[in-house]
């Protein structure tokens, strides 16, 4: 077997997880060291009986369909000991032995900050994480997210077709697309950004890889920004896991009403930075400050609807009451303001302003 082979055939061993390999490089060295030791050698690393199976497993017919994989255009296979490995992950303490990247690899190399949410996210927070993340991108940061729906997904194209671009760190293997909702954003990432997974090929949707890939994601980044995060959300782990790589942690505040906004408030009382605009994470990161904002269009300021709205989500009669207007007129008229992109309808009849 050539090298590339043999780092494919260690992370395909079973039972061999990601500590077991990085012991065994330790002690031995690159992969075809391993394989020149005796189990009696190994035994003295790993547990006797995954001595033999290192040595012993066939895989392959999983080799050479990865090696196949790799070959296509726009693929490639990068391994640990590779000069291209990213130099951000050899700071974390579990590094991934091996990363199946498909689109621009040389996104690997340039300074990140992850953005993440909650995947059931509020109209607002969308816009927010589109134009940040556009923002970011466009001020040379590649934008890191997993391609979950809400948040993530909003992340990637706002940063499509920036400077920055993006990567999309998959929970899965990199030839299954997860949420398949996503096909169609996950192919354009492929072609215009970066797909990336440490996990082999075929390898399915289970639960406790979406929580391990988490700490690539931050890993890759200077920096990881929540936008919106319930108290449960997974983006709390990446910010956690942030936190523990030394990296640092923005996030974004809501309204004091809303469940999405209580994971980035417990982050923010326990020291992470509040961001209320692109400029927050940039001078923190000690970037070139981004260009000035496009003020909003005139008339918001002056709509007396959008003033009686605010800015934390409404419900109808409160929002009547407080516009004195009879329903069939405010109906017409927050349907005015949503087909012109002022304002969107949340579940249970509320409304929320958007910019």
């Amino acid at each position: 077997m050539d090298d590339r082979a043999l780092w494919l055939r260690l992370t395909l061993t079973p039972g061999l997880g990601a500590e077991g390999q990085r012991a065994l490089l330790k002690a031995f060295g690159p992969p075809a060291n391993i394989y020149a030791a005796s189990a009696a050698a190994l035994g003295r690393v790993v547990a006797r009986a995954l001595a033999v199976t290192i040595l012993s497993h066939d895989a392959r017919e999983r080799i050479e369909a990865a090696l196949a994989w790799g070959e296509q255009p726009g693929n490639r296979l990068v391994c640990l000991g590779d000069a291209e490995y990213p130099a951000a992950l050899l700071e974390i303490p579990d590094p991934p032995t091996l990363l199946y990247a498909s689109g621009r690899s040389e996104l690997l190399t340039r300074p990140a900050l992850a953005v993440v949410g909650s995947r059931s996210a509020t109209p607002g927070g969308i816009e927010n994480a589109e134009r940040f993340a556009r923002a970011l991108s466009a001020a040379g940061l590649t934008v890191v997210s997993g391609l979950a729906l809400g948040i993530d997904s909003a992340a990637h194209r706002g940063a499509l077709g920036q400077a920055g671009s993006t990567i999309a760190v998959m929970g899965t293997g990199i030839d299954r697309v997860y949420p398949a909702a996503n096909r169609a954003l996950a192919h354009r990432i492929a072609a215009e950004g970066l797909i990336l997974s440490e996990f082999p090929l075929g390898t399915a949707v289970r639960p406790a890889n979406f929580p391990r890939r988490n700490r690539i994601l931050s890993g890759l980044a200077r920096g990881v920004l929540v936008v919106e995060a319930a108290l449960e959300s997974g983006s709390l782990i990446t910010a956690r896991l942030a936190g523990e790589q030394g990296r640092e942690v923005f996030a974004m505040p809501g309204s004091i009403h809303s469940p999405h906004s209580k994971g980035c408030h417990r982050l923010i009382k326990q020291g992470a930075k509040l961001v209320e605009a692109v400029n927050d994470i940039l001078e923190e990161l000690r970037l070139a400050p981004a260009a000035a904002p496009v003020p909003p269009e005139g008339e918001d300021a002056g709509d007396p609807l959008l003033a009686a709205l605010g800015f934390d989500p409404c419900d109808a009669d409160t929002l009547a009451a407080r516009a004195g207007l009879p329903p069939e007129q405010l109906s017409a008229r927050l349907l005015e303001l949503e087909l012109a992109g002022r304002v969107a309808s949340l579940p249970g009849g509320r409304y929320q302003r958007l910019r």
